[in-house]
């Protein structure tokens, strides 16, 4: 009697892990179903059911079709294998050996054969399911209306087709190799495939299955040919620096890859023929197949290889010119530039113009409150409660008070749980489960020695405080602020109560006691029975959800609080803004949400990662930072708000062109996203230009603001946005700003996200890029300045005023005394054919709980060295530099800055009249070229600056010898034989 070649388990053995196999099994069901169940109750809560079914049921349909296609493929193939086994077999030594093989298995084959099947079936499935969001867009994706410029295919194939296909023809090939690997170890294990005895080494039989799986595996790739002659569109073109087939792709590697298809079709019939119709052996399959590969290195890679090298290199501006062009036109369509209103700005007025001084477009609605700054000083003097919380950055907005649209920076007084006095579960998650009010304060506007003017989000019927409005400007019927930014995800929060006593702290009163709420809002899910806290307590693995008294029979479970969470929840085909903001519309307050839909196939885009693009100083703080994403297309197709009272969510489209979001809206039914007509008036007034988009444009911009296929291909129009202005060596880039202004061009004020670039390489301006609304459609502008400009960017313009001999001195004093000196927005703003230059200067001292406060405003106007003051308010800033630029109308150098206007020894200095006014004139502005030159570390810029230097110089002195033929002193402040000193040497009237 031959033994059994393994030992058999024991029965206590069997059943020790059957137990162990269904525990795991039990709670592996059991964690999925407690996730699913409780996820339908909060889409059902939310009324986006159809989102939860949809996605579940593709994912279902994906894992089973794929996996049971998968599982059938290699089933079929080994029990083929099988059945196809010789019933003689030679006898030797390596037949012996597999006899042992052969008795474990074929007892029980079947078995072997589907737990093998059903285990690649398993992590095909898996794999399959991940694909959802491909499926959903191949099954309902339309037409994009554009063609792409090679094969005049619509780009929607491209977006909506094309991934999905490869996604199959990758798990054709899976299975093809799998099924090949399969079938050849059962032909082997019986004696189908030998490596030794005499006779042929392959059974009729085993050849011609296997050698029919080869051939099915170079069809695939015959057709893989196929999809990568489109898919050559969207490859990295090394020759141009660019994505889209290049000079040596359409000419080369195109034609080869079509040949190369029509080769693998002939190999894969010769295979088929070779080895099974005719001469029945490897040999000539083994030949074809040979031929593919050395065709594929060929005609595949040396021959474009040699274009590239041979003809495109040695003249590759003008070879790869119509390729350029054709990325240029297709990164500016699928990134919204096409509409991109571009226009010029001499920037050539480098004197104050006396109109700052009466102007109501620009210099009125300057923003001073740094959003990132206040937020400390918001959290100090309105938190009330150590609890309370406004975050790390605030938000600008901008609200009509007395018939007038200005910014205001915007933030909610939110629970920050970390800092509760007890936090137990009882007081985290049942008393303190909400924040109150939106607090606001004019952006141009500080009172009470550098502090924010608070005109809302009080916590009583008025303001207490000296220093704020005393009645609500911006009134919200619904303060209360249940779902904010501040929540992470597992800030729930138990509402409801039975009787009339209230649990929830709501606010501290004005006479020092509490107030107390109870919830009554439509939000949450209803986890008043056994049943739904059981099912809670098991989800949050508390027991407090069955034992507390806390929760009760009229009991609602808040989560999902955060709003941007809450939108990807509902939304998860969207990628959405990193920077929600608040506001008050009809009296609720809204968070507002940008959301994006995105592709990765737009042919011949340029790509970009979304993390990378969008990353500054702000990214981590107060604003979340986007997934590792690459993309080549978006759009702000859709405005989301989600109510901070009951958590209600909207998505209104707001691109109604996008095919993208129509087919994701098909998908789930044609009514998840609602109709651009729906958003309510008071909502859009709140829209703005979002952030995301705009820094992905904008760092776009830097280089396909260049339409010339030659010009771009050198590169020396290219711009580069500036780093951090007063931390230029962080590396970090300088984030763009909202504005309610004005800029040359518009016909009235406009609240805009504004950004300046300098060129490549260089730190003078070079271009303001700005992003704002008009009838409701989004429209970006930039005002470009000449190449020879001498105005400063924000890097030279930040260290030519805090460098400035005076100013230093008076910065310096800010930040004795153990105070530190901080420096808020940047501000370029183009005015009268010069550049305006707007930087608030907080100070901060080094007591505990100190915040910052605006303390006093650098001004600059020109090229951002020559008329510099540093005053107490923006008004008497203006004032000083509107004094320079009569001064310099006048004939006499720029003052030194400070509070008060210069003198010299008492007296002022003679006025300079006529020819001599102008001449002297001309070298200040000669000497502001030769300044600006030399920062810009352009030497040959440099050098025409010290010529026009002299000549200026030559041509006051004789201007000067006319008008005083007799010698005297030259007057104070007036050129003489050498340069006047630079305004930063002289003494500051104030210290």
């Amino acid at each position: 009697m031959r033994s059994s070649p393994l030992p058999r388990m024991s029965r206590r053995g069997r059943v020790t892990i059957g137990v162990l196999i269904g525990v795991f099994v039990f709670f592996t069901l059991l964690g999925w179903g407690v996730n699913a169940w409780t996820d339908w109750l909060w889409f059902d809560e939310v009324r986006y059911t159809q989102v939860f079914t949809g996605v579940l049921a593709t994912r279902l349909l994906l894992f089973l079709v794929i996996g049971l296609g998968m599982a059938a493929i290699i089933a079929g193939n080994l029990w083929l294998a099988y059945r196809l086994r010789p019933q003689l077999r030679p006898h030797s030594a390596e037949q012996a050996t597999l006899e042992r093989y052969r008795m474990l298995l074929s007892p029980r084959l079947g078995t072997w054969i589907a737990l093998a099947s059903a285990v690649i079936g398993l992590f095909a499935g898996l794999s399959a399911q991940s694909r959802w969001s491909q499926w959903l867009l191949f099954r309902n994706g339309g037409s994009f209306g554009v063609k792409d410029p090679e094969f005049g295919i619509d780009v929607g194939f491209y977006v909506f087709q094309l991934p999905f296909w490869r996604y199959l023809l990758g798990v054709g090939f899976t299975a093809v190799v799998l099924a090949l690997l399969g079938a050849l170890a059962v032909h082997y294990i019986y004696g189908g495939v030998r490596l030794q005895g005499v006779g042929d080494r392959m059974t009729n039989a085993a050849r011609a299955h296997l050698s029919s799986l080869v051939a099915v595996f170079v069809v695939l790739k015959a057709i893989a040919y196929v999809l990568d002659q489109r898919a050559m569109l969207l490859e990295y073109n090394e020759g141009a620096k660019l994505y889209g087939a290049g000079y040596a792709d359409i000419n080369a590697l195109l034609p080869a890859k079509e040949i190369l298809a029509w080769i693998a079709v002939v190999v894969a019939v010769a295979i088929i023929v070779f080895s099974n119709a005719w001469m029945r052996n490897l040999v000539w399959p083994g030949i074809a197949l040979a031929l593919l590969g050395v065709s594929a290195v060929a005609v595949g890679g040396i021959y474009p290889w040699a274009v590239q090298t041979f003809e495109v290199k040695p003249s590759a501006r003008d070879k790869e010119a119509p390729y350029i062009e054709r990325s240029i036109e297709a990164t500016r369509a699928a990134f919204g530039l096409t509409g991109t209103k571009s226009a010029g700005y001499a920037a050539d007025n480098l004197i104050p113009p006396a109109s700052l001084a009466t102007d109501t477009s620009v210099v009125q609605n300057v923003r001073l409150l740094d959003p990132q700054l206040v937020s400390e000083t918001y959290t100090q003097l309105q938190q009330v409660r150590g609890f309370y919380d406004f975050g790390p950055k605030l938000d600008i907005d901008r609200y009509a008070n007395a018939g007038k649209t200005s910014d205001y920076v915007v933030g909610v007084r939110e629970i920050n749980y970390g800092e509760l006095p007890n936090n137990n579960w009882i007081n985290r998650h049942t008393v303190y489960t909400h924040g109150y009010g939106l607090v606001g304060a004019p952006a141009n506007q500080v009172v009470c020695g550098g502090q924010p003017y608070f005109v809302s989000g009080f916590l009583g019927e008025k303001a207490q405080e000296a220093c704020s409005s005393q009645t609500e400007q911006i009134p919200a019927q619904q303060p209360r602020i249940y779902y904010g930014e501040r929540m992470e995800a597992d800030d729930y929060a138990i509402v409801g109560q039975t009787g009339d006593r209230n649990v929830e702290f709501d606010r501290p009163t004005s006479t020092g006691g509490e107030q107390y709420y109870t919830y009554t809002g439509a939000g949450g899910v209803e986890i008043g029975s056994f049943t739904r806290r059981l099912l809670y307590a098991i989800k949050e693995q508390e027991s407090n959800f069955l034992l507390s008294e806390a929760v009760n029979d009229d009991s609602k479970l808040l989560y999902v609080r955060n709003p941007r969470d809450r939108v990807e929840k509902v939304a998860p085909f969207l990628t959405l803004d990193g920077d929600p903001y608040p506001a008050v519309v009809n009296g609720r307050v809204l968070w507002i949400i940008d959301g994006y839909t995105t592709a990765a196939t737009y042919p011949y885009a340029d790509r970009v990662n979304l993390q990378a693009e969008t990353a500054d100083e702000l990214t981590g703080r107060g604003t979340f930072q986007l997934a590792r994403e690459n993309v080549n297309y978006i759009r702000n197709s859709v405005k989301a708000t989600v109510d901070a009272y009951d958590g209600t969510v909207k998505l209104y489209q707001f691109d109604d062109t996008d095919p993208v979001l129509k087919a994701w809206n098909k998908a789930f039914g044609g009514e998840l996203v609602l109709p651009k007509g729906d958003i309510p008036p008071e909502l859009a007034e709140h829209f703005r230009y979002p952030a995301d988009l705009f820094k992905v444009q904008r760092n776009l911009l830097t280089k396909f603001h260049v339409t010339d296929p030659g010009d771009f291909y050198s590169g020396q129009d290219f711009w580069q946005v500036p780093n951090v202005p007063d931390a230029p060596d962080s590396g970090q880039k300088q984030p763009p700003y909202y504005l309610f202004t004005q800029f040359p061009g518009q016909e009235s004020p406009r609240f805009q996200l504004t950004a300046a670039v300098t060129p490549n390489g260089r730190q003078n301006l070079a271009a303001l890029v700005s992003g704002s609304y008009v009838d409701g459609r989004p429209q970006l502008e930039v005002l470009e300045l000449p190449d020879q400009t001498r105005i400063s960017g924000p890097t030279q313009v930040h260290q030519q005023m805090t460098n400035n001999g005076d100013i230093r001195q008076q910065l310096n004093l800010l930040s004795s005394n153990q105070a530190q000196v901080q420096y808020g927005n940047l501000l370029s703003l183009p005015f009268a054919d010069g550049m305006l230059y707007v930087e608030p200067v907080y100070v901060k001292s080094s007591n505990q709980d100190a915040y910052p406060l605006l303390q006093k405003v650098l001004l600059s106007y020109g090229d951002g060295g020559s008329y510099v003051v540093l005053a107490n308010n923006l008004s008497d800033g203006i004032k000083q530099l509107v004094e320079q630029g009569k001064r310099a109308a006048a004939g006499s150098p720029p003052p030194s800055t400070g509070d008060n206007p210069p003198t010299t020894g008492g007296t002022s200095p003679p006025v300079l009249t006529g020819e001599l006014a102008e001449a002297a004139g001309k070298v200040q502005s000669a000497i502001a070229e030769v300044k600006a030159a030399q920062a810009s570390g352009d030497f040959e810029r440099y050098g025409r600056a010290l010529k026009a230097l002299d000549e200026a110089m030559a041509a006051f002195q004789q201007a000067q010898a006319t008008a005083n033929p007799s010698p005297g002193p030259t007057p104070s402040g007036s050129p003489s034989a050498s340069p006047p000193a630079s305004p930063s040497s002289s003494p500051s009237p104030n210290g």
